[in-house]
């Protein structure tokens, strides 16, 4: 048997896992390394991404023949080569937050809504590829001058593994220099960054093999967030996805590009086939329990947790827990706002507080479902807050939707071993084997719980601390 391979790099960590073409994983490999931050800069040496791929691949692989494999990465994270594709300076990571200036100099230019109609970006900040390159031309003008092939990660990868010099539609959507209507680069941004069109990859689909590695075949993915969604079989209209791991990300496809919206701050991405898609996200979710844990529970473990809070009546008894403790974004978008307990009395115990804090992070899923104003019949659920009966039973009450929780937890790189077997013809349609192959391991359906007056108070609570 040949085997498909599909890689999640993120943020701090590397996850690559070998499946056979019925879905089931045979094995998996996790790698985690640490960011360079100093001040508003994070970076990365580039070059390690490729060791740490190369080295989860050599593990996983070892004694099986792979078919074909994909990688899905984080969106914005640049490297900037020479002609030789040896990198100038380390990895821009997509959290860097040096171009803030950059970013008004863009705005002051375009407009936001200029930007979102050709691009999908409501916002123009600091996070987005041009705004970094415009300040490596104004900053670092040697580099600058040596650029001569830009990368964002997936990019890279496929680079080092193939010599192909590629990319897919929906690593570029966040870039703002990549028209999403019309599928090809925006050339008055280009113009204004000083880019040439020459210096970035040749666009191709996501599921496009584009060449070899070891005896397998390399092929396009997509963000993680799509990968993820495939994975957990989002798509098509009638479920979206939400990801309760650190932060909170929920995924819905769309037809078509919602028309600018001034009051909006939901981005629209390039979907895999494609259509469209939005993201919302929040900056803290299953990280405000983890912090409560280490805080105030050290000997606990989540699921003892658990078993604390389930017994606590819904509502927990007027006690209001604020999420926001790295500020808030979507939908209210404020990065001074702070996180908070409200309506504590003597009646409150250990139990109460953490079922309130499953019950913020439910009301916050409830609010972004709303801002997206997207209908479904279900609820994927992915992410670590996904293990816990409790919180994903308050989800399903909260939100009115049934929560389904897929088997495999890790459907981000199973989203890329589908895309790997479609671009290599071990699968035909992406849509039809993603549902093929998605298995639900549990399904929460609302109980008829009333928590009409603790979303009240939830968002009694944000319009008065935030």
């Amino acid at each position: 048997m040949k085997y498909l391979v599909g890689a999640d790099i993120g943020t701090t960590s590397l996850k690559l896992a070998v499946f056979d073409t019925g879905g089931g994983m045979i094995r998996s490999v996790t790698k985690d390394y640490t960011l360079l931050v100093s001040g508003d800069r994070v970076e990365f040496p580039a070059d390690e991404y490729v060791k740490l791929f190369r080295d989860a691949y050599e593990e996983a692989t070892d004694g099986l023949e792979v078919a074909a494999l994909a990688i899905d990465t984080q969106c914005e994270t640049m490297i900037l080569t020479d002609e030789a594709g040896e990198p100038l300076m380390n990895a821009v990571v997509w959290l860097d937050n040096r171009a803030a200036a950059q970013a008004e100099e863009i705005k002051a230019r375009f407009g936001n809504r200029k930007v979102y109609e050709v691009t999908g970006q409501p916002e123009i900040t600091a996070t987005w590829p041009a705004a970094k390159l415009l300040w490596i031309r104004e900053n670092e003008p040697d580099v600058f001058r040596r650029i001569r092939r830009i990368f964002l990660l997936e990019d890279y990868l496929l680079y080092k593994l193939t010599g192909a010099f590629v990319t897919e539609k929906t690593l570029q959507s966040s870039t703002i220099y990549f028209d999403i209507q019309n599928e090809c680069w925006w050339e008055e941004m280009l113009d204004f960054i000083g880019v040439r069109k020459e210096q970035l990859p040749e666009l191709r689909n996501s599921g496009e093999a584009v060449g070899a590695y070891r005896g397998a075949a390399v092929v396009t993915g997509a963000i993680d967030q799509i990968a993820g969604a495939v994975g957990a079989g989002v798509v098509d209209g009638t479920a979206v996805s939400e990801m309760t791991g650190t932060t909170m990300v929920v995924f819905a496809t769309a037809d078509v590009m919602p028309p600018y919206d001034p009051s909006s701050i939901v981005p629209c991405h390039k979907n895999f086939d494609n259509r469209f898609c939005l993201l919302s996200w929040t900056p803290t979710a299953g990280m405000a329990l983890k912090w409560f844990r280490n805080n105030f529970c050290e000997s606990f473990s989540f699921r003892e947790l658990d078993e604390m809070a389930k017994d606590v009546p819904p509502g927990s008894a007027g006690l209001t827990f604020l999420p926001y403790l790295c500020g808030s974004t979507m939908p209210r978008y404020d990065p001074d706002a702070k996180g908070a307990f409200t309506g504590l009395t003597l009646e409150h115990t250990r139990a109460h507080a953490v079922r309130s804090i499953l019950e913020a992070v439910a009301c916050m899923l409830k609010e972004n479902l709303d801002y997206l104003g997207v209908d479904c019949d279900q609820i994927r659920s992915m992410g670590g807050g996904a293990a816990s009966p409790l919180w994903c039973q308050i989800k399903a009450d909260l939100t009115g939707k049934s929560i389904a929780v897929p088997e495999n937890p890790e459907t981000a790189c199973l989203g890329a071993a589908i895309l790997a077997g479609a671009g290599v013809g071990v699968f035909g349609d992406v849509k039809e084997t993603s549902k093929k192959l998605v298995r639900i391991k549990e399904i929460y359906t609302p109980s008829g719980a009333d928590y009409t007056e603790c979303f009240n108070n939830f968002t009694a609570a944000e319009k008065r601390y935030s």
